[in-house]
């Protein structure tokens, strides 16, 4: 890791530096015109896109139930369980976030309410490859389902098989998700956008991807095709806090398992302690070379930083400043620190609360602002399914009491048809 001293350096430029996600303009470009096919020519652009992307030759990109029923066969027992433990914890974290209704009378005869609703249609993109998450199966279907909302799909990339793997199959049915897709990429963003023969367009995206998936979620947000989206997300973050208490061996594990997400996802260590930097470092080296991705995870450990600092306070305002994906509190009495964080997707407080229970099973949701985002946004909740409707009705007493307020402000902004929708009300009154 490339270490620094907090009082050496240019801190904005620092901060600068860690930011992952880039959308270059050959990417985008490429991904536009991967869009474009898929809109004119459906089916047969997306048919042709797997082909050059995955390698795989697809008729029918549904699974089909009895791929269903024998991924439920062929599942081990443990992992199942694993599934379901994971899944009630999600599930009773997110159901707990429902959103209650509000009415509240502002004035006599006034009466104002907000109430939720589903977002109707939702597709969900769960990434493929050689590490299918399938835990963001459970991330993304449970609160939609919790949401209520009337129809869920899935794509996801096929493997050169053609088929998708079991486990992912168990846990969209533990989720509620019937309707499963195998189609990856861009082209998956935008089938679920547009809608073709065999998906049904949507009306919001959810769900992380590498930068094509990343490209093309932005510009189906965008005019003229204004998909909405949950976020852009980019490369794993994780920025751990440790001062001396904290255990060198622990802390290296979290820092390796964020860094095989992808060579574009380093890390960040900022410590109190440069000694505690040396022996993170050592612990690194020893368990870097037994993992399966080890070159991949050696060259992002190149990219990563130590920043050792004198105080915590100057931890936190880094950890602030840089608003990370995943901060862990790796600290003495990490609970006195909770309330000065302020930008963070999702924090882990404790030596013992490693970055990896948020990633499976604690219950909170995975998918979380990356690239500074989380100054401003939050992860995924249920609420993000949904969508707030305001109502208000207004009596004759209420009437009489808005009545001039509400001429005067129209007049005040030379809107003179809004003043006489009250006008022609007063008449009757």
């Amino acid at each position: 890791m490339k270490r620094f001293n907090l009082s050496q350096i240019d801190f904005q430029a620092f901060i600068k530096r860690l930011r992952g996600l880039v959308l270059d303009e050959g990417t985008v470009e490429s991904v536009r015109v991967m869009i474009r096919e898929v809109a004119a020519h459906g089916d047969d652009a997306v048919r042709m896109l797997t082909k050059q992307f995955d390698n795989v030759t697809m008729e029918d990109f549904s699974v089909a139930d009895e791929e269903f029923v024998h991924a439920k066969k062929i599942t081990s027992a443990t992992t199942v369980k694993a599934l379901s433990v994971a899944a009630n914890n999600i599930e009773q974290f997110h159901r707990a976030q429902l959103p209650k209704p509000v009415e509240v009378q502002t004035m006599r005869g006034v009466v104002c309410r907000r109430e939720w609703r589903p977002v109707r249609r939702v597709g969900l993109y769960v990434p493929g490859g050689s590490a299918p998450l399938i835990s963001t199966v459970l991330m993304l279907g449970i609160p939609a389902r919790i949401a209520g909302c009337e129809e869920i799909i899935l794509c996801t990339p096929p493997a050169e098989s053609g088929g998708i793997p079991a486990a992912l199959l168990v846990a969209a049915e533990m989720a509620g998700i019937k309707r499963v897709y195998k189609i990856g990429g861009a082209q998956a963003i935008a089938a679920m956008a547009f809608g073709t023969k065999t998906v049904s367009c949507v009306d919001k995206i959810f769900g992380p991807g590498n930068r094509f998936v990343a490209a093309a979620k932005s510009i189906v947000s965008q005019p003229p095709y204004n998909v909405a989206i949950d976020m852009l997300a980019g490369p794993s973050e994780l920025l751990i806090i440790a001062d001396e208490s904290a255990n060198p061996r622990w802390v290296a594990a979290d820092l390796l398992s964020q860094t095989e997400h992808g060579k574009d996802s380093p890390v960040v260590l900022v410590s109190t302690s440069s000694t505690f930097v040396d022996e993170v470092e050592k612990w690194i080296s020893v368990q870097r070379s037994s993992l399966a991705r080890s070159v991949m995870i050696e060259e992002s450990i190149r990219n990563s930083i130590a920043l050792v600092v004198e105080h915590l306070e100057d931890a936190v305002r880094v950890a602030n400043e840089y608003a990370p994906e995943h901060l862990i509190l790796a600290v003495n009495n990490p609970e006195k620190l909770i309330s000065q964080i302020h930008n963070a997707g999702s924090v882990f407080v404790g030596h013992l609360t490693s970055v990896v229970f948020g990633d499976y099973a604690s219950g909170t949701n995975h998918t979380l602002p990356t690239n500074g985002s989380a100054v401003a946004t939050g992860g995924l909740t249920v609420e993000s399914f949904m969508k707030p409707i305001s109502f208000q009705s207004i009596t004759e007493e209420g009437f009489q009491n808005l009545a001039a307020v509400t001429k005067t402000l129209a007049h005040a902004e030379g809107l003179d048809a809004h003043a006489n929708a009250v006008s022609v009300r007063e008449v009757t009154i």
